[in-house]
């Protein structure tokens, strides 16, 4: 009990001189004379915290951008927040002005020092460090590079395909599977077990804890009570704690141990391409210098790391997306695998492949729309303000949380009309003179930020995709009666988001067939 009491003395102490604090700096604040941006009434010391569900807060926060506008200001105890609800807005200071907005929030990268995950690149602050990282990605995933990448990802999707027909009832372990071991292989040539991989197993654990944590409305509440940090872990409500503490013995494993299996088999000499591989082949060229020899191998190091984690979690989420866009349209996917159908015949004399992408415009719009319909990171990754700046008359602090609002960018309904509905026909070119508005890259990010990984990570969602539409009939589970805007579906929480449901797989082929062409084409 006294424990108990000592902390609920604690935060109320916190809470106290915070309000203090937080109201001496609203004060003394020189806003040139400009009104922050629109937004709603804080309230005392909290801000506006209440009203918002921490798990899902783009919906609160796309409310006020119905309400209050294309830019929003907001405040999470003494965190400034600043909303940006439109493409225009954010290209003019995520962009044109990623100088002032390249770096991230300061909180944010508190806690995750706390967590031992300071080799994030997704989370560095605007540094030579995260130059480094940019420049090693920017190697590895540019646009022509990303075709070598081929033979790996549609591997892994027949093996998809082939877990699918076993126990389709797991769809979302095989889609993690699958997307895991493409871009663990694409980086170490480490191949994941088909079941119960052990490393699978760390990475998962470990995302899952980066997903719930890693957001600034978590940063927002450590920043403000750093008692949290503090606590015992066997204290009940210190689950802070706990996941601090296993996170960092996961860090090490996650990080070293597959950037170890590339420097092994490279002194044995039995290395197979791959990023890393291919990374640390180029030390030798690029420096003599032991000191920068050791920067840019921690560089890779580092950066592999965190390419693997990002790009797993997109592609599997991005999956669900698709799959319940199917079984909610179903005229969609009966018009899609016609497509498909006249390209590689109705028997199925043979199975896509990447020549077969230009013919299909039909797939590659329901790619898009499914990025867009329902984006998997509805708030993507948090920027902060350098320095105080004017916009539009609008006073953004130094220091503010900036947040690229995807979600309701997605729903812009002057861009795409009747914006809950799942229609790929709006991403179709209508002639040259009218081409259809595919234009969905706020979905990936923003100026300096913006995710090197996508180009990847679209090639991956095409593979299965086409492969799935080829051999599945995708159907509502018996007694799922859900509306065609998706009104109703759970939702997993954090930093990214995808929807949970059953799903009936019914082959179009049989197993025996498509078994063989999987062997013949392999």
């Amino acid at each position: 009990m006294a424990p108990t009491v000592g902390l609920a003395l604690a935060l109320a102490l916190a809470s106290l001189v915070s309000f203090v604090v937080v109201q001496s700096l609203q004060r003394k604040r020189n806003t040139k004379g400009h009104p922050l941006p629109p937004g709603p009434p804080p309230l005392p010391f909290v801000g506006n915290v209440i009203g918002i569900d921490l798990d899902h807060p783009w919906f609160a926060y796309s409310r006020w951008g119905t309400e209050y506008g294309e830019i929003v200001y907001t405040r999470l105890f003494s965190q400034d927040i600043v909303i940006i609800n439109s493409e225009r807005v954010a290209h003019d200071l995520l962009d044109r002005r990623s100088h002032n907005y390249s770096t991230r929030p300061p909180g944010l990268v508190h806690v995750l020092d706390f967590f031992s995950h300071d080799y994030s690149t997704t989370f560095l602050p605007y540094s030579d460090k995260l130059k480094l990282h940019r420049r090693i990605f920017h190697e590895a995933f540019h646009l022509k590079a990303v075709s070598s990448f081929r033979p790996i990802q549609m591997r892994n999707t027949r093996s998809l395909i082939l877990n699918l027909l076993t126990s389709p009832e797991v769809y979302g372990t095989h889609f993690n599977v699958f997307s895991t071991s493409i871009i663990m292989s694409i980086m170490y040539d480490y191949a994941i077990a088909p079941v119960d991989d052990p490393f699978l197993a760390l990475v998962d654990r470990s995302l899952e804890i980066d997903i719930k944590l890693f957001r600034p409305e978590v940063a927002a509440v450590v920043t403000q009570f750093p008692i949290l940090e503090k606590l015992p872990p066997w204290l009940p409500g210190a689950s802070f704690v706990r996941d601090a503490i296993f996170q960092r013995t996961l860090v090490p494993m996650i990080v070293d141990m597959p950037f170890e299996h590339v420097k092994t088999n490279m002194a044995a000499g039995t290395a197979a391409p791959s990023v890393v591989s291919d990374a640390l082949k180029r030390i030798p060229v690029k420096t003599k210098d032991e000191g920068e020899a050791a920067v840019l191998e921690k560089g890779i190091k580092e950066s592999s790391a965190t390419a693997y984690a990002a790009a797993s979690g997109s592609t599997m989420s991005a999956l669900c997306v698709f799959l319940l866009a199917m079984i909610l349209y179903p005229e969609v996917q009966t018009r899609a695998q016609a497509e498909i159908d006249s390209i590689i015949g109705e028997t199925l004399e043979r199975l896509p492949d990447w020549d077969d992408r230009a013919s299909m415009p039909y797939i590659n719009a329901i790619i898009l729309e499914t990025l867009r319909w329902f984006p998997v990171a509805p708030l993507g990754v948090a920027h902060a303000a350098v320095n105080d700046d004017i916009y539009e008359g609008y006073y953004i602090p130094k220091g503010a949380t900036i947040i690229p609002n995807a979600w309701f960018m997605a729903r812009n309904p002057d861009k795409f009309p009747n914006p809950t509905r799942f229609i790929p026909e709006r991403h179709m070119s209508k002639g040259p003179s009218k081409p259809g508005p595919d234009d969905i890259s706020f979905v990936f990010g923003f100026g300096r930020r913006v995710c090197v990984g996508r180009h990847v990570v679209d090639a991956s969602l095409f593979a299965a995709v086409v492969h799935i539409l080829t051999v599945f009939r995708l159907e509502r589970a018996p007694g799922w009666n859900i509306g065609p805007d998706a009104e109703g579906v759970e939702w997993t929480g954090g930093l990214t988001t995808h929807p949970v449901f059953p799903c009936i797989f019914t082959p179009r082929h049989t197993k025996e067939r498509v078994s063989q062409l999987i062997k013949m084409q392999s």
